[in-house]
């Protein structure tokens, strides 16, 4: 819980202002419940979290959770028909191609024309597709679309190569890459110094940023941020990865990357090393992938080294800013067993619902569904409003105070500041 204490140093902003999440009489004892402890029409939601009575608010929270009648009986269904059959948005973007300091290269879309039709200071988000995806994708759509009708400015992130995001460097992008979020944040931030900036991101997205939040931390310039399909504990992933249907993702991914690596094979040539480019060349499964080309990139002992170490489960203890995980129970990639439920209870900024049904990248329910955005996007941006809302009025209220200890009589010490530490 927030204290508030008096102390004599030289006033400047808090950047402790940053880390409130929710007034103090939300707050409530840790423990994982269903929806209705929380008076929620939908007893089906596992929620866990120290914050979840916030979510009796949502207005997208009032009406049960109810998968869309046929897909929803199998989780193979529903992921497949949102892969094929979702609606695409029609949204005009404007790529900018950011250089990275490894002389590598991302693919930054804009919504066209937003630099002029947007006021300087609204709220940016910065989306981060799964694995191999990009800013054409359905779901990224779908969320692009709802926030700019929100007025909030929207940026998709395409990781190195995909949506044809252009690639200079014998290098991608990995589970544990961090380095391009961070050079992509601080480029955002440089840009519209006055917005706030948020972040949503799916799948292994989802992975690299709760990896950045943990690595961040304090010092994280995002204010918010949330979490869908998160595979979290990666050897889990990988181990159900191999099992049954899940073997026809786990090859339909393989060929995207390889599609992926094909077009940028001359970068590759004469690498030596410990590099298997033949297998990655030829990949049948992700693991392939990363054993001949992605673990030795970012310089893993072993695929499976490389998958522990870039669990961001690790770094859910470490997030320091309001973060919201999405996950479906049945999801046949992101399993149910690898979410990291303690930690998530234990860290007072940290929220987690999970459906009982949904799929990967799936959640074919709500009023939208079958064709339209997943059921999520009208929570997440509940949940993105609010927390830019709140901060909006501790702004207010920081800057009242900031004024009122400016007319205190300058005989006094003239240092005195307010700080409120969490």
């Amino acid at each position: 819980m927030a204290n508030t204490h008096l102390r004599f140093t030289p006033a400047r902003p808090n950047p402790s202002l940053r880390r409130s999440f929710l007034p103090l009489s939300t707050m409530s004892p840790s423990s994982a419940t269903k929806a209705d402890d929380l008076d929620l029409p939908s007893s089906s939601l596992e929620i866990v979290g120290a914050r979840r009575s916030l979510l009796s608010r949502f207005a997208s929270l009032q009406s049960p959770y109810k998968a869309f009648p046929v897909l929803a009986w199998n989780r193979h269904i529903e992921t497949i028909f949102a892969s094929f059959y979702r609606s695409l948005p029609d949204v005009k973007l404007r790529r900018e191609c950011l250089r990275t300091k490894d002389d590598g290269a991302v693919a930054l879309d804009w919504v066209l024309g937003d630099e002029t039709q947007i006021p300087f200071d609204s709220p940016v988000l910065i989306l981060l597709p799964g694995l191999t995806g990009g800013s054409g994708d359905t779901y990224v759509r779908h969320m692009l679309l709802r926030a700019r009708n929100k007025g909030w400015r929207v940026v998709v992130f395409n990781s190195r190569g995909c949506a044809d995001s252009p690639v200079t460097t014998p290098k991608f992008y990995s589970a544990s890459f961090t380095d391009d979020l961070c050079e992509v944040v601080s480029h955002v931030s440089a840009r519209y110094p006055k917005s706030k900036l948020y972040a949503v991101g799916w799948s292994l997205g989802a992975n690299i940023l709760v990896r950045y939040l943990g690595q961040e931390s304090h010092s994280c310039v995002l204010s918010g941020a949330v979490s869908l399909c998160n595979p979290f504990n990666l050897p889990i992933a990988d181990e159900d990865f191999h099992k049954g249907f899940n073997n026809i993702y786990d090859l339909a991914l393989a060929r995207s990357l390889c599609k992926i690596f094909k077009k940028h094979a001359l970068l590759f040539e004469g690498i030596g090393g410990e590099y298997n480019i033949p297998m990655a060349t030829n990949a049948r499964s992700v693991r392939d992938f990363d054993e001949g080309l992605t673990r030795v990139t970012f310089g893993f002992k072993s695929v499976d080294d490389y998958y522990y170490n870039s669990s961001c489960s690790r770094s859910i203890k470490d997030v320091s800013v309001p973060l919201l995980c999405i996950q479906a129970e049945n999801d046949p990639i992101a399993p149910s067993r690898g979410i990291p439920r303690q930690d998530i209870e234990e860290n007072p900024n940290c929220l987690l619902i999970v459906t009982p049904q949904g799929g990967h990248l799936g959640w074919v329910a709500g009023p939208e569904a079958p064709f339209g955005c997943p059921w999520t996007d009208p929570v997440v941006m509940e949940f993105l409003e609010h927390l830019h809302n709140q901060r909006d009025e501790i702004t207010r209220n920081a800057n009242y105070h900031s004024d009122e200890l400016c007319g205190i009589n300058q005989s006094s010490d003239s240092s005195i500041t307010v700080h409120i530490q969490q």
